[in-house]
């Protein structure tokens, strides 16, 4: 059974932080005692819990990994392509590298996250209120700091320098400017190291999903790579490896409802099993009435809306004995279905007409393919592969780490140690690879080692909103040539960063202080 526990919020603390925000400057000087208010509010464990679980609640919304979250990811990355003209404009736009300030996806997320740096502030101002139950308190804490972290990672790596709020805002005033990058990141790793001392390597099964130390130092160690330091980067994950995790378990295993929270999950957002068509599409996940679910699969499923499909650039990528490959790698029928597959437990057999809008050519072979990975359809007919569906969204899982370490010790000049990475990852049960080197990727230099790397993270963890922050990180390292970017409308200064959000530059007075302009540039 699904744990359950920090899937239900408190309405309350919502309208909590609806009645502390200050509309207007002029205000009665009266208290409804019927209102609990920032004064008032956060005086014991348990509700210091609620304030926690609203963090979880808007992280689990539409407005974020329900939704819109997966697509500002997949949207940049090389590893998607669009499946057809269903595709809506904001999205195409995003994909096309033509979005604009005012793209409703890109808002969408922009808010998203802000409101959940905002219930983050809130929880670290109030906690020193509570002392009834200091454990509970301080793992509160770290939970607060983790997603304060993570609100600002995701804010830096895809905008640049943003505002970045360290208290909650109660008054109309309390504006602020763009942050330097620097500054941004210096927090980041402080409240993710913050949260690691605090966090526990686990909880009990009314609390999976909840973040825990591993969590925390495996995106540690992502955003030391992204800034660069690789050396800071390798002590994380290195602490990782002393949780527990490993890959010796079925590659489509981190894919499937029923095999949820395995060994190699690190950190999931966590959905109910519910009906079919059921989503909550107001984006803030707040309301315990409605249903938690993800609205994946009906926007990948081949036979709903298959908004994007795995690109060509992707499926060509797996190692097939059809172009002289050794093996053909068994991670690509994982990953993607096509026509010939069946689903809904072996009853139905998918076909070209079921998967509506565009093709793909693998190998010179013109083919329907869709996305397999956390489709639900593998146990569902035609109509259960709408919104609503509970498969959790795995976030970051031990294949990532230890493809992250080789990436590392590739850097550092351990070029033994970075092989030996990659070819755990090739060694999980199922998927046996042969081992690095080989023809179609040696290693006998930097360059090549790198190359690799490239071609792994690119089979293992393609539609998993990594890829398009790997680009941005190889890119700024010179690893693309100007005619080889692999994002055809690449153009420099411009599409390394998303545009300000245009609500953001209205509505910000202090946008272009601090020497960094109100937009990006390009825009």
């Amino acid at each position: 059974m699904k744990p359950k526990y920090i899937l239900r919020y408190s309405i309350g603390f919502v309208l909590l932080l609806a009645v502390t925000i200050v509309a207007c400057e002029k205000q009665l000087n009266k208290t409804n005692p019927s209102y609990p208010t920032l004064d008032t509010y956060f005086r014991n464990s348990d509700e210091l819990l609620k304030g926690t679980n609203a963090i979880y609640s808007i992280f689990h919304g539409g407005s974020l990994v329900g939704r819109e979250w997966f697509f500002i990811h997949d949207l940049r990355g090389d590893d998607m392509a669009a499946g057809g003209g269903q595709l809506e404009v904001p999205r195409a736009q995003i994909l096309n590298g033509s979005t604009t300030p005012d793209n409703s996806v890109m808002n969408s997320v922009w808010n998203g996250l802000y409101t959940v740096m905002h219930r983050s502030n809130t929880v670290l101002k109030y906690a020193p209120n509570v002392t009834d139950n200091d454990a509970l308190r301080d793992r509160n804490v770290g939970e607060a700091k983790f997603f304060r972290a993570w609100s600002l990672f995701e804010l830096v790596s895809m905008w640049g320098p943003v505002p970045m709020y360290l208290e909650p805002v109660t008054a109309s005033n309390q504006f602020q400017s763009r942050a330097s990058e620097a500054n941004i990141y210096d927090q980041i790793v402080k409240d993710l190291t913050d949260a690691a001392a605090a966090l526990p390597p686990s909880y009990g099964d009314e609390d999976r999903g909840r973040v825990t130390k591993g969590a925390a130092y495996a995106m540690l160690g992502r955003v030391q790579m992204q800034k660069g330091d690789y050396a800071a980067a390798k002590v994380a994950l290195t602490a990782v490896k002393a949780l527990g995790y490993t890959i010796n378990i079925p590659y489509g295993d981190n894919f499937l409802e029923e095999t949820e929270f395995n060994k190699e999950s690190i950190w999931e957002a966590v959905y109910f099993e519910n009906k079919p068509n059921q989503f909550n599409w107001a984006g803030q996940g707040d309301d315990p009435s409605q249903p938690q679910g993800t609205v994946r699969n009906q926007e990948y499923s081949p036979i709903a809306w298959r908004n994007l499909i795995p690109s060509n650039h992707y499926l060509n990528e797996f190692e097939n004995t059809a172009t002289g490959a050794a093996k053909t790698d068994p991670r690509f029928a994982m990953s993607v279905y096509q026509s010939g597959d069946t689903y809904n437990n072996g009853a139905s057999v998918l076909t070209d007409d079921d998967q509506n809008g565009n093709s793909s050519v693998v190998n010179g072979v013109t083919k329907k393919i869709s996305w397999r990975k956390f489709m639900i359809i593998y146990k569902h007919g035609k109509g259960g592969d709408r919104a609503g569906g509970g498969n959790n969204q795995r976030i970051i899982r031990y294949a990532e780490v230890l493809l992250m370490l080789a990436e590392c010790e590739n850097e550092l000049n351990n070029p033994a140690a970075a092989i030996d990475y990659l070819n755990q990852v090739r060694d999980r049960p199922g998927v046996n690879m042969p081992h690095y080197p080989t023809a179609q990727f040696p290693t006998g230099t930097k360059d090549q080692i790198t190359k690799a790397i490239m071609h792994e993270k690119t089979v293992e963890l393609g539609g998993e909103e990594i890829r398009n922050r790997d680009i941005l990180r190889w890119r700024k390292r010179g690893y693309y040539s100007a005619t080889a970017d692999p994002i055809p409308y690449f153009k420099k200064d411009r599409d390394e960063l998303l545009p300000i959000a245009q609500q953001e530059i209205d509505n910000n007075p202090q946008l272009s202080t601090n020497g960094i302009n109100k937009q990006n540039g390009g825009y």
